[in-house]
């Protein structure tokens, strides 16, 4: 199973290092296919290290909730703002809502939620306090991969923001309250994971168990692999700006895994 979850991990990559080197149609199809593979390696990931009723849970707290604000954000404004998607460019919709947008939301939450409870697990913040910061962490973590994720789809044409709220500076079109609205959806998906997905998961005791890694590898790439090609890839000034937002504000979660990671190598290799 470990190798199934790996090659998923492999094509989503593949997916996206493809994604800058093609447009109109071929770019739309490639973005569903990095939707779709992302929240597949998450998804079967979570199955098998936390049970198959935790994964449930994940794809309800994220997909389904994420498909709830989505309608209603775009029939009200409400939570993030008045905005509305292109129409037929990501396969079917629902009210309006591209269908493989709830999938971005399990795809972009599970890898964050992986590399937040790493840094809590071995940083000296005590145990009953690890769920509420796990909990903050996930929230601020998923705002900075929208710096990333809001600024390229919007660039690309996928969803346009008809809010006149001022935005950051450097991407005026996308309204501060998206930002907000975003915080608040992942901080009750998170909330919803920790306390639903706790009673529910059941860790595999049998045979060789399988780390975090591959969700670790795909929080790194969105994290770093985003700031390198918003900076230096993909068209579009205000791409420039969210580089740099979207690396200091997952940085917030990137910085302690990368950091924790050398000093875990540089004892081992000490010990050999």
């Amino acid at each position: 199973m470990n190798r199934v979850v790996w090659g998923i991990v492999a094509g989503a990559l593949l997916a996206q290092i493809v994604y800058p080197l093609v447009s109109g149609t071929s770019r739309d199809a490639v973005t569903v296919a990095v939707v779709l593979l992302l929240a597949a390696a998450s998804v079967v990931h979570a199955a098998v290290t936390r049970g198959p009723v935790w994964a449930v849970v994940l794809v309800a707290s994220t997909a389904g909730l994420g498909l709830v604000s989505e309608i209603v954000g775009t029939a009200t404004g409400f939570p993030f703002g008045s905005y509305f998607y292109a129409t037929g460019r990501l396969g079917p919709e629902i009210v309006g809502v591209p269908a493989v947008v709830p999938l971005a939301w399990t795809a972009g939450f599970y890898p964050i939620w992986c590399a937040a409870s790493y840094v809590l697990r071995h940083s000296p913040v005590p145990p009953d306090r690890r769920a509420f910061g796990r909990v903050l962490v996930v929230a601020v973590g998923m705002v900075g991969w929208d710096l990333y994720l809001d600024t390229q789809m919007v660039t690309d044409g996928q969803w346009t923001w008809t809010s006149g709220n001022a935005g950051l500076p450097g991407i005026p079109f996308i309204p501060y309250t998206n930002y907000l609205g975003w915080f608040a959806t992942a901080l009750i998906m998170a909330i919803v994971v920790d306390r639903v997905g706790g009673r529910a998961e059941s860790p595999r005791t049998s045979g060789r168990r399988i780390s975090d890694a591959a969700p670790l590898v795909l929080f790194l790439w969105t994290w770093l692999g985003s700031a390198f090609a918003h900076a230096f890839l993909l068209e579009g000034d205000e791409l420039r700006y969210s580089a740099l937002y979207g690396f200091c504000v997952m940085g917030v979660v990137g910085v302690p895994v990368v950091a924790m990671r050398i000093r875990r190598a540089g004892k081992a290799t000490v010990k050999t």
